[in-house]
């Protein structure tokens, strides 16, 4: 473990939970939790989706209120607190789901609601002084005028994280901070952290990456089922025993096994163009599952997206799920039978307001209704299978968006099974997952597979492709860096490939 991320570690707690207790309708959600985030530490709080993480989050910003127990700042219980009050004290939290206004520029969504002021009007060179600040912490190269809707999903991240400091908090609250981020922003942001707990802030941190955790982190609260299993210093504590702390069990077996099994090509292109994505030439098979990989922002998602119709895309020659030509819409893919699951769930997958069972059978309504009308019996079994198989937890008539992130991906996921996509476009299906989950999502993905079904799997976790995929194609700069097939998928391979250092394998 790093020495430096041991420095500063102690001192009163600044942000404290004692005995805390929530419930939802009557459903006990956090049962006694006790948690302190002291000044120089990073502090880890770990525990698989619907544990009661973003509740405790919720109680430590002032966004939900205790049913019993208290919040402490400074030793001091707190009543009437609120995310205004927290704001007050001192206490920031950068969340996995982004509050950013896309209309507004970098440096209006880094002020927002914290404009200096002079003479009762915004102190604009303040202001500038003050991004061009928390710009320079986080590696924020963008002109302060850009709009944030123009940004990627991990730069918009990187803006939150601005927001957060510029407020100069004494407790910084980062949930799930690289889920987004490229390898190189994730390292600035690491250099952060230990810069930040350096200068005495309380910081906590929580992710699913747990070589993050153990390279940033000295002490780690657990929660399952609510209640708080492990609360201890992270000395010497290796990735093994921590998921052994985390689940109650071993980490064996995460990727399934599997015997690859390809059968007829479903995708061959030649000179194919789609937004950063420069004449590459791309081949996939039915029953594999090909791992898309490289830096954040290097055309992967366009390749996606301009398979799937959601962006111009041409090609010199094209061969795509028994076709001869790309489909110019979405409606067209998906007639091919092409299927996509777009990274930012809450935006572009998931209709939030809406029930489980209406996300789940959306894509499948028309082939569902009987001579024109809804079938509410077969939409109710079809709920109900998807929500078995995939062990979606929750109430069917409950909005999407009271589910956790991990339960919310899987009804992204499942609402396309029925429609048994031949090709399946996966962009960072497990961001922001835990474990369990991505358990059940590696081995959906390896049945779909088995079932004759091609996946192409996006993914920013190189693990992910090494242990998951049959064979790796990496981007750099819009062109293919490298193939990648059998023993020579590496995390080195890939990182090298990825950064302009790997020798370009013969397309398999």
């Amino acid at each position: 473990m790093p020495d430096q991320a041991r420095e500063g570690d102690g001192g009163a707690a600044i942000l404290e939970a004692r005995g805390v207790h929530r419930g939802f309708f009557g459903n006990p959600v956090l049962k006694g939790v006790d948690i302190a985030l002291r000044p120089g530490r990073v502090h880890a709080l770990l525990g698989e989706n619907g544990a009661g993480k973003s509740t405790l989050i919720n109680l430590l910003s002032g966004a939900l209120a205790p049913d019993a127990g208290d919040i402490r700042i400074d030793g001091h219980p707190v009543t009437g607190f609120s995310p205004a009050a927290a704001r007050g004290a001192g206490i920031a939290v950068v969340s996995q789901e982004l509050s950013l206004a896309a209309d507004l520029s970098i440096a209006e969504n880094i002020g927002l609601g914290a404009y200096p002021r002079r003479f009762g009007l915004v102190d604009y060179r303040a202001l500038g002084e003050g991004v061009q600040r928390v710009c320079r912490l986080v590696g924020i190269e963008e002109p302060p005028e850009t709009p944030v809707g123009a940004l990627s999903l991990g730069r918009r991240q990187m803006v939150e994280i601005a927001k957060a400091l510029f407020r100069r908090p004494r407790v910084l609250i980062l949930d799930e901070p690289t889920s987004s981020l490229s390898a190189h922003e994730a390292g600035i942001l690491a250099g952060l952290v230990r810069q930040l707990a350096g200068e005495g802030l309380a910081l906590l941190y929580i992710s699913h990456r747990l070589n993050e955790v153990l390279a940033l982190c000295s002490h780690v609260t657990i929660l399952k089922d609510g209640v708080v299993t492990a609360d201890r210093s992270l000395e010497g504590v290796e990735p093994d025993a921590l998921v052994k702390l985390m689940v109650g069990r071993d980490a064996d077996h995460l990727f399934p096994a599997w015997t690859p099994s390809p059968g007829e090509t479903l995708i061959r292109l030649e000179g194919f163009c789609a937004g950063a994505v420069r004449d590459v030439d791309f081949e996939a098979r039915r029953g594999e599952v090909v791992g898309i990989g490289g830096l954040v922002g290097q055309g992967q998602e366009d390749l996606l997206q301009g398979l799937y119709g959601a962006i111009p895309a041409r090609a010199k020659s094209v061969q795509l799920a028994g076709g001869a030509a790309l489909p110019g819409s979405v409606e067209a893919a998906n007639r091919l039978g092409l299927a996509y699951v777009p990274a930012d769930r809450k935006r572009e997958s998931l209709v939030l307001p809406h029930s489980i069972a209406v996300n789940l059978t959306l894509p499948s309504l028309a082939r569902l209704a009987r001579s024109g009308f809804r079938d509410r019996a077969a939409e109710a079994g079809l709920v109900a299978d998807l929500s078995q198989r995939l062990a979606i937890k929750g109430d069917p008539s409950r909005p999407v968006q009271a589910l956790s992130g991990g339960n919310q991906q899987k009804v992204a996921l499942a609402k396309w099974l029925p429609r048994r996509p031949s090709i399946l476009l996966l962009n960072d299906p497990t961001r922001g997952v835990d474990l369990d989950t991505k358990r059940e999502i590696y081995r959906m993905l390896r049945d779909l597979a088995a079932g004759g079904t091609l996946v192409l799997l996006l993914s920013s976790d190189t693990p992910e492709l090494v242990h998951l995929c049959d064979r790796v194609t990496v981007f750099r700069e819009g062109r293919v860096a490298g193939h990648l097939k059998g023993a020579d998928i590496t995390e080195e391979a890939i990182v090298g490939a990825a950064l302009g250092l790997g020798r370009k394998e013969a397309a398999a």
